[in-house]
């Protein structure tokens, strides 16, 4: 993948809403815990949740599960220091619904995950000289699960969960660049660098890294995830949030995002 004579870009994927629909699991589950740990009184709706979302700083599902338990219960009149959460029965509770019941076998949520890519659109990238991997909020099993058994993928190239901070540090991403950066002889230090994803902290993640290594250009695109194109209000909502934290564009699938556009746009 790596031996081109010309590499144009290096594209980074995010993976949760860009290359699986996850409004029926990682967001169910999200729903259910809270609704577990608040006594079955507040389930959030992906309104809700998108809105969460919308701060660009509860990339972890977990502990967005937390915060909207802890905000349910300050309506209530409640403290945290009252209600006495344990983020790891939090944690437990999740993956018991997403990973399923099994530690030695998935069949929660994650198994009716919709893919929104094809492995013949990264063919298409490579045919075209570009670099690609993906970094991830998702746990490395997760990731490696759609990447490799869904996808079909060899060994891709990706930063998850365990491997950096949580978006919107850029410190992941970094990482990602260097990984595919390597065994590429000559490569131009200061190659066009995308970041596609569908969250508000995916785009501050690239406003970050602009920040911190200006003399890349970097360049954030926005994907709009399924469950928010149900309606003109919610799509026009959405991306002009995406935009708002510095997308460039804002596609309806990660795959209009073709060699050609992805000329245009460096």
């Amino acid at each position: 993948m790596n031996q081109q004579k010309s590499i144009p870009a290096i594209v980074v994927f995010d993976i949760d809403g860009g290359i699986r629909d996850v409004s029926g699991s990682y967001r169910r589950a999200l729903a259910d815990t809270v609704e577990h740990f608040t006594a079955q009184a507040y389930r959030p709706t992906a309104d809700d949740i998108d809105c969460l979302k919308s701060e660009g700083v509860w990339n972890n599902d977990w502990e967005g599960s937390q915060e909207l338990i802890y905000r349910y219960f300050k309506t209530q009149g409640q403290s945290p220091e009252q209600i006495k959460l344990d983020y790891n029965s939090i944690v437990d509770f999740f993956q018991s619904r997403y990973r399923g019941h099994d530690p030695n076998k998935l069949m929660g949520y994650i198994c009716d995950e919709p893919l929104l890519l094809h492995s013949s659109y990264l063919n298409q990238l490579t045919e075209a000289g570009i670099l690609w991997g993906f970094f991830s909020g998702a746990t490395r099993a997760s990731a490696t699960y759609v990447l490799q058994e869904r996808l079909s993928l060899k060994s891709p190239v990706l930063i998850a969960m365990e491997d950096a901070p949580g978006k919107p540090d850029p410190t992941g991403l970094f990482s990602t660049i260097e990984l595919l950066k390597n065994g590429v002889d000559n490569i131009n230090s200061s190659l066009p660098i995308i970041y596609v994803g569908d969250t508000v902290a995916d785009m501050y993640t690239v406003e970050k890294a602009r920040n911190i290594e200006s003399n890349c250009t970097w360049i954030g695109v926005g994907v709009l995830p399924p469950h928010v194109q149900e309606t003109e209000e919610k799509r026009a909502n959405y991306t002009d949030s995406l935009k708002k934290a510095g997308a460039t564009i804002v596609l309806s699938n990660v795959e209009e995002l073709t060699p050609g556009i992805i000329q245009e746009l460096i």
